[in-house]
């Protein structure tokens, strides 16, 4: 599904549970939708606030907390970084990079089933998981290995 499908998939799942679509809340919607980088709510404030000079910071916080509650958007916390936000269109994980931070959608095909797997050895009712992946990036792979002494 292309993005534009996507935000107008979400805008209209929106409408049926009577919530009103404000240019705020399309803009950040849209935002996370077409930028797959994980961003912060500050960093969402940062790249709308040109098209919205009246807009708040916690403007783009209550709306992030409503994607959340809607099920669009997952809160990423990882230790005492600050929160960052992913749009969810499907079930997927993430690979970490420990030097930078940044953070990789990550498909695999065959961890669809984890959850039933996981009722059916341990007899938990799964609501949700997720996976992370810690490693580093290759961007940071070149800059360490270019630090390193012959």
């Amino acid at each position: 599904m292309t993005s534009n499908h996507l935000v107008a998939h979400s805008i209209e799942k929106l409408k049926r549970a009577h919530i009103r679509i404000t240019p705020q809340r399309y803009g950040i919607l849209e935002y996370l939708i077409e930028n797959d980088n994980h961003p912060t709510a500050d960093e969402i404030y940062q790249a709308l606030a040109a098209r919205f000079p009246n807009m708040s910071v916690a403007t783009v916080y209550n709306n992030l907390r409503l994607f959340t509650k809607v099920g669009f958007v997952d809160e990423m916390n990882y230790g005492d970084a600050s929160s960052r936000f992913d749009f969810t269109s499907a079930q997927h994980y993430h690979a970490i990079c420990e030097d930078c931070g940044r953070i990789e959608d990550l498909y695999y095909p065959g961890l669809e089933d984890i959850g039933e797997v996981t009722t059916t050895l341990t007899g938990f009712k799964v609501k949700r998981h997720r996976l992370e992946i810690y490693g580093i990036c290759p961007e940071c792979q070149l800059k360490l290995e270019g630090n390193e002494k012959p």
